[in-house]
């Protein structure tokens, strides 16, 4: 049994300790917005933030996360889609295929906490999550956006 504080909400999870954190939010928790996408932590299709750093969570085994953790997912970014990088997000229209948008927007958050106002560098270098459509452009638009407070939509 694990205990795992989840979007605010503290669960017990009967799972054993080197099941990856991943497989826990998705199939005992329910929450399917953090996707699988390649299993070894490369495409970031996974992201979630524990502690408030971004983390990919199909590396980390739910036996190395400890009760006090705090774990955020897409779904706990915030209620009703208001995170300025979601509203972002929305207001360019960034994704085309959107299956790895949850773990763009979630490390797209985490560099925005850490660093308000990023140079392109800055985002080039933080945003290391893979996109298969080459949205790489307009998710720059939108961290910019989300930056400078002008994603009002």
């Amino acid at each position: 049994m694990a205990k795992l504080n989840i979007n605010g909400t503290v669960r017990d999870v009967e799972v054993e300790p080197d099941t990856p954190l991943l497989w826990v939010i998705r199939e005992q928790v329910g929450l399917t917005g953090t996707k699988y996408g390649c299993g070894i932590a490369q495409c970031g299709a996974c992201s979630v933030h524990i502690n408030d750093e971004v983390q990919r969570s199909c590396s980390i085994r739910v036996g190395d996360v400890q009760a006090s953790d705090r774990i955020i997912t897409i779904e706990g970014l915030s209620a009703d889609a208001s995170h300025p990088v979601q509203k972002a997000w929305a207001a360019i229209d960034v994704p085309q295929c959107g299956y790895c948008q949850s773990g763009q927007i979630m490390a797209a958050a985490a560099l925005l906490k850490r660093m308000p106002k990023p140079t392109d560098k800055d985002i080039d270098e933080a945003m290391t999550n893979i996109c298969r459509c080459g949205t790489y452009q307009r998710i720059r638009a939108a961290v910019h956006m989300a930056a400078n407070g002008t994603s009002r939509t």
